[in-house]
């Protein structure tokens, strides 16, 4: 037998961390807890309809006391599991989280809420919570690249309507919270194989509308730390949980994945570098046409005189923002126009802010009538070069025609902040504090700045202090 998942537990178990891998793990840790403090900021302004707001109330209908903070909440810390829940729904809530290719799936917001939740229940160290969340996101990662079929140019799961983030993200955070429990490499074997029974998710919402999707990486967050506290307490998982006739991948992908994109150079080579930050706060598929937008708005002198708008796309993205057409061009809410290419384009046209496209093009007025008139102008359509290039990277081309018959066309190969066009440090530090500003003075902003290198148990400490 196989028994992947001993080969992943014994890798997150003595898995050995660099400087690089430290320094990036601090920096995603700080991403994703200033788009949580931007996310709970949105909601308060939004109303209690907001789903992070819904799951926090009713987390706290359920009782208990514990350790963990939530982030930017006034009612007190909760036992682990429960704070992951909120915690994971908030680094989610905006869709502004960060991304790995060819996986496609969001790791951090997943992982990162599991292990700062569960490092403080244990009182862990900076050193074990860094280390709990790169395998975590590690193992995420792998799990989510086993699943890219070449053939079809795609993720597996997508194809069959699964969120990967949310199903391979339990897993992810039941490997991080185990190691966390200090439990050995078996143990987190047990706790992946449970996790395997609690990971779930469908991405209807991304094509539709429904504020669901946006729970997804707050309930992998709470099964992983669930299925790691069964395990410490001797609940067992199957030994070929992964490859077996009713495992993970017969029962997601009907048997079809790529075993050396699993284990292949585990500990030798980190897919958690390869997960690329995102500058604008709308579904990843959408960036390389805001990207075209941005470089060619200053060209249009006046917007009334586009005839129409050309955005070609990957062939596989355009389930999830182009289709169905009268929903991506008559969006139902702000949050459901970030993930509509027409809507993308026309607020990439007429908005602006924080790195070409912010929070405030999605929020009141985000339904003004000239960017859904310039939505309806965009026809989608299936670019070869793109899709030729997706996975890997997602590309695009913008051609805008002119009621005059002059046009304008712009193609990018790689979106903004993709390995090949990274985000600098100082795009990573702008964004953090323009999102956790929303929700916090420029003092707080500032302390967690300072203390974000987690050196030790002090600053996180005070890291914590802050967002409680």
């Amino acid at each position: 037998m196989t028994e992947y998942v001993k080969q992943l537990a014994q890798f997150a178990y003595d898995a050995k961390i660099t400087a690089e891998i430290r320094k990036d793990v601090t920096e995603r840790i700080l991403d994703t807890i200033g788009n949580s403090l931007a996310g709970r900021a949105e909601s308060l302004k939004s109303g209690a309809h907001e789903p992070d707001l819904a799951v926090e109330r009713a987390v706290r209908s359920w009782g208990g006391v514990g350790k963990s903070v939530v982030i930017g909440g006034d009612g007190g810390p909760l036992p682990a599991a429960s704070a992951a829940l909120i915690n994971g729904t908030l680094a989610h809530v905006l869709d502004f989280d960060d991304t790995h290719l060819p996986s496609v799936l969001h790791p951090s917001a997943s992982i990162i809420p599991a292990g700062l939740a569960v490092a403080q229940e244990v009182d862990a160290t900076p050193d074990q919570l860094i280390h709990a969340i790169a395998v975590g996101i590690e193992i995420c990662n792998r799990l989510g690249m086993a699943s890219y079929i070449p053939e079809i140019r795609n993720s597996l799961f997508f194809e069959k309507g699964f969120h990967a983030t949310s199903i391979c993200g339990t897993i992810g955070a039941a490997a991080a919270a185990a190691y966390l429990y200090g439990v050995d490499a078996d143990r987190i074997a047990d706790a992946m194989g449970i996790a395997v029974s609690m990971g779930a998710g469908v991405i209807e919402a991304n094509r539709t509308g429904g504020t669901v999707k946006r729970i997804h990486c707050g309930w992998a967050a709470h099964g992983g730390i669930t299925a790691a506290a069964f395990a410490r307490e001797g609940v067992t998982g199957p030994p070929t949980v992964l490859e077996g006739r009713f495992g993970f991948f017969n029962a997601y992908l009907d048997g079809k994945y790529d075993e050396h994109a699993l284990i292949d150079d585990l500990g030798i080579r980190w897919e958690l570098l390869r997960t690329v930050y995102k500058p604008y706060p709308t579904n990843h598929f959408t960036h390389p046409g805001i990207d075209c937008a941005l470089a060619l708005r200053n060209q249009i002198a006046d917007l009334n005189e586009i005839a129409r708008i050309e955005l070609g796309v990957a062939m596989p993205v355009m389930r999830t923002i182009a289709e169905p057409r009268e929903d991506k061009t008559h969006p139902k809410s702000g949050y459901h126009a970030k993930f509509s290419g027409p809507y993308t384009i026309a607020a990439a046209l007429t908005g602006g802010g924080g790195l070409g496209l912010y929070l405030d093009d999605f929020g009141p007025g985000w339904d003004a009538p000239l960017r859904l008139e310039l939505a309806g102008r965009v026809e989608v359509h299936a670019d070869e070069r793109a899709t030729e290039i997706f996975p890997r990277a997602f590309a695009a081309h913008l051609k805008i025609i002119m009621k005059d018959g002059s046009a304008v066309e712009h193609r990018v190969d790689a979106s903004r902040g993709s390995e090949t066009a990274p985000l600098s440090r100082e795009d990573v530090l702008t964004k953090f504090t323009l999102n956790a500003s929303r929700a916090l003075p420029e003092s707080a902003v500032n302390e967690l700045l300072t203390y974000s290198a987690l050196k030790d148990r002090g600053e996180l400490e005070r890291f914590l202090k802050v967002l409680s």
